[in-house]
């Protein structure tokens, strides 16, 4: 396969899925890393890193995209009445996974004093207040520190993703649509978004009403592949 090939296989392959890990596409393409790396380098204008994943230059959100500093503030109280919609769903002695970004920073805070949990996260604004409760077994995952969502990536994480056991993987989102699917601003949050979802028995998409309708830059899902949607409104079960 020569290098134009090599580029036109990425490129449609990103058409489908937004993201791509480097070792998969040396996969797909079946040469080195490497050389992956170096078809990449040649093409700035076409392909780009975010986060350790392979993306489309054109997807790279710019400079008015997410952070967490500025998001923080946005919609807080409706985040806040989203996450204790969800909040409702904890069980004792079950095990959860609590996505990073702003939104689900109330649930962790909700956690009763007496509740025995096994909490999976990967951001250290829900960690700081996991830290403080007493009766759970907090999980950290770990990787590369993003400051933007103010959490980690690594592939051992998505390993030790899937080996869990998860009752319950109360997800964040960027943008919800029918049609174009579950978005979110930062691509090295999909595989772990992904792998929680797969290894959850149930799964619980929380949003503030703000996010419906919107598109961000890398999908990870469709609406139909949760068990419910929870706005400030309430639950909307799916399934």
């Amino acid at each position: 396969m020569t290098k134009s090939d090599r580029l036109r296989v990425l490129a449609d392959a990103l058409r489908e899925q937004s993201v791509m890990r480097l070792r998969d596409a040396a996969t797909l393409l079946d040469v080195s890393e490497m050389t992956v790396r170096r078809d990449i380098a040649a093409s700035p204008g076409t392909f780009t890193y975010l986060g350790g994943y392979i993306v489309r230059a054109s997807d790279v959100p710019n400079s008015a995209g997410y952070t967490i500093d500025e998001e923080k503030d946005h919609f807080a109280q409706a985040k806040a009445e989203a996450s204790a919609v969800a909040a409702r769903l904890l069980a004792d002695n079950e095990t959860i996974f609590i996505d990073c970004g702003t939104t689900l920073t109330t649930l962790a805070r909700l956690i009763p004093a007496e509740m025995h949990l096994t909490v999976l996260c990967y951001s250290l604004n829900v960690a700081e207040i996991l830290r403080r409760k007493a009766n759970v077994r907090m999980i950290l995952l770990g990787g590369v520190y993003a400051p933007s969502s103010d959490s980690f990536s690594s592939d051992e994480s998505i390993e030790t993703l899937r080996r869990m056991g998860i009752n319950k993987a109360f997800i964040s989102a960027g943008g919800v649509d029918q049609t174009r699917g579950v978005t979110c601003w930062n691509f090295h949050e999909v595989a772990i978004k992904q792998a929680a979802m797969e290894s959850a028995v149930e799964r619980h998409l929380v949003v503030d009403a703000s996010k419906l309708g919107k598109v961000k830059a890398v999908r990870f899902s469709q609406l139909d592949q949760f068990d419910s949607l929870i706005t400030e409104t309430g639950m909307v079960p799916r399934k």
